[in-house]
């Protein structure tokens, strides 16, 4: 009976017990894919991770699961486990592949040498607008978005939804079932301008504490609509609502409708491990 070791790390927050928690399986050699699904059922966190070796070049490769099924990219588990990566490895940028490609993490370390930020270069995501809005205003139960509400695609599929303040954000309370018929990896919405934001991201398993896969988008989405700067960072507050504090940093770098770089980064902490005996 196999020891499958794993580390729990809370991601988008250095407070322990805050953040997006991650489960990260850090040797997935002797799990296949069932296992795998069932393991990241068992946690039931909304993503867990399983550390393979590198195929094409890069420092690992490593799959992302949900309750439900594999997906090709997501923004917390990349960083969490490159953040549990990073310092066995001791390694200044961890590259993980991914269904997207290779995602390089760059970590920052403090004077002791202590993990203190990581950032990650995102694919660039494709943009479409939404046709449906309307049905999704009423979901919502909003009057309508500020600005044009669009759908972008980096390997996770995000609505973005802007709204006048942050308390109407907050007053939010969509039926996950709803939102489950729109068919993306989350419905984002959002509130702020220049380069602080408020979102709350909603998907058929409830509220996510912190979207990693988003963030890069809403940066873009602000961005291309003049609502936040190009080739800044934004920081953008998640979780609040569900009592997981997240702070989440973004970039989209580019001009006008161009977007030619997407950068995403924040913080973590490792918070257990533990062993499961099947």
């Amino acid at each position: 009976m196999p020891a499958l070791r794993y580390v729990v790390v809370d991601v988008f927050t250095d407070t322990p017990l805050q953040g997006n928690q991650l489960a990260v399986f850090t040797d997935a050699r002797s799990i296949d894919s069932v296992t795998m699904q069932a393991l990241a059922k068992e946690t039931n966190f909304s993503e867990t991770t399983f550390v393979l070796p590198a195929e094409a070049g890069g420092t690992a490769r490593v799959r992302i699961f949900n309750p439900d099924e594999e997906m090709s990219f997501a923004g917390h588990p990349v960083l969490g486990t490159a953040w549990v990566l990073a310092q066995p490895l001791q390694r200044g940028v961890v590259e993980l592949e991914t269904g997207v490609g290779i995602v390089p993490v760059e970590i920052d370390r403090d004077e002791s040498g202590a993990l203190a930020f990581g950032r990650m270069t995102q694919p660039v995501p494709s943009v479409q607008t939404v046709a449906e809005a309307e049905a999704l205003f009423a979901v919502l139960g909003i009057a309508g978005s500020l600005l044009p509400v669009e759908l972008y695609d980096n390997g996770a599929a995000h609505i973005v939804v802007t709204l006048a303040s942050e308390a109407e954000v907050a007053a939010l309370a969509p039926d996950p079932a709803a939102i489950a018929r729109f068919d993306v990896t989350g419905v984002n919405c959002i509130a702020g301008a220049g380069a602080k934001w408020k979102n709350r991201m909603f998907w058929p398993h409830g509220e996510d504490p912190a979207t990693g896969s988003a963030a890069g988008p809403i940066a873009c989405h602000v961005a291309r609509h003049g609502l936040g700067p190009w080739n800044d960072w934004i920081e953008i507050t998640q979780g609040v609502e569900i009592g997981r504090r997240s702070t989440l940093f973004a970039r989209a770098d580019g001009a006008g409708g161009e977007i030619v770089r997407v950068l995403c980064g924040g913080r973590a902490v490792v918070v257990a491990r533990g062993e499961f005996r099947i």
